[in-house]
């Protein structure tokens, strides 16, 4: 299991970089979330369904990553906790670099924590707990 996380949020990065430059490929980042999922963070906890809906979603949030100038999302570093032999939390340690006006790139680290469930031998996430990413982007003078 461990590898085939790994290896899902390798294609999560570079799908992440390259929508970041404008070629989003919604059915791959589909193909990467269960049919169904929960989101939590400082808003509150949602849930959701991998459809048209969620794909507009994402695809307007990678807008807004643009537009607030994100220019690179890397993973620092993954670390798996097992829940079961088809179940893990992986806590995915991110950094952002974001283009600033007048001012020097600023790069960001953050954690995002996924839920991922094995599923006819492939990993596919099911949910997520984030910390309040706008605060942070504020705090660094991006928004």
């Amino acid at each position: 299991m461990e590898n085939k996380v790994r290896a899902l949020f390798q294609r999560y990065e570079g799908f992440f970089n390259r929508a970041l430059h404008g070629d989003v490929d919604l059915e791959e980042l589909a193909s990467l979330y269960s049919a169904e999922f929960v989101g939590a963070g400082p808003a509150g906890v949602r849930t959701g369904k991998n459809d048209d809906q969620f794909r507009g979603a994402m695809a307007q949030g990678y807008d807004h990553y643009r537009a607030v100038g994100t220019k690179e999302m890397r993973i620092r570093n993954i670390r798996l906790s097992a829940i079961d032999e088809l179940h893990c939390v992986a806590h995915v340690a991110w950094v952002g670099t974001y283009i600033r006006k007048e001012r020097p790139d600023a790069t960001i680290a953050f954690d995002v924590h996924y839920l991922v469930q094995m599923l006819n031998g492939e990993p596919r996430v099911f949910g997520w707990v984030s910390g309040d990413e706008q605060a942070l982007l504020k705090r660094h003078g991006i928004v």
